[in-house]
């Protein structure tokens, strides 16, 4: 019974300090990131990712709430879009990046069209908006239905919680997840197997037990 409250303690450790410093699990709640993540979906986040290498543009992040955001969610995920010191506009509905049309692969087709908000602040795209050094300005896939950085303006890097690593549910898109989750089983039952194999008594005195001595004579 000490050997798998033993083992139950240290999982639970570790998996209390993977997810406070390497990797949390998110639910996605509303459709502002239609169509790369569903309702319902489950997404990975890489923690220690931005402390290896800067936030980079296309970036999918999940980010405390600003103080400036009106939805009563603890965290909110978005794409990074603009970078530190860009400007950013819309023209004809089209994101541009310092003059020149963004190139974003990542949303549906026909393209959305993307609109200023409709809020008085600098930040709401209804004209060229420089990003302060620090911050980043983030939106929604699904343009038409997503208040991002247009409502509550660009983040600070403090704010980001980490990158998305990969789409956890449903499984069929992340099927690859099923067998590294299948490997950790094995290596627990293996864990469990070595610490209830049973060790060999320990010899008199301490000292490897010895054959018979050799006998002196000849035969």
């Amino acid at each position: 019974m000490f050997e798998w409250l033993a083992v139950l303690a240290i999982a639970l450790v570790l998996a209390v300090c993977v997810r406070t410093f390497v990797a949390q699990m998110f639910y996605i709640p509303s459709g502002s990131m239609l169509p790369t993540l569903q309702i319902g979906d489950r997404i990975v986040v890489n923690k220690l990712s931005y402390d290896l290498h800067g936030v980079e543009r296309g970036d999918v992040v999940v980010f405390r709430r600003p103080p400036l955001e009106q939805v009563n969610y603890a965290d909110l995920v978005k794409r990074v879009i603009g970078l530190p010191g860009d400007t950013i506009a819309t023209v004809h509905g089209v994101v541009t990046i310092n003059g020149k049309p963004l190139d974003e692969p990542w949303l549906s087709t026909p393209l959305p069209v993307t609109s200023p908000s409709p809020l008085p602040d600098a930040f709401s795209l209804s004209r060229p908006f420089t990003i302060p050094a620090g911050q980043y300005f983030v939106m929604g896939d699904n343009r038409t239905n997503s208040e991002d950085s247009r409502y509550f303006g660009p983040i600070s890097k403090d704010l980001i919680v980490g990158k998305m690593a990969f789409k956890a549910w449903p499984l069929e898109d992340s099927t690859w997840l099923v067998g590294l989750s299948i490997i950790g089983i094995v290596v627990l039952v293996l864990l469990l197997l070595a610490l209830r194999a049973p060790r060999p008594p320990p010899s008199p005195g301490g000292t490897s037990p010895r054959g018979p001595p050799a006998s002196n004579g000849s035969r």
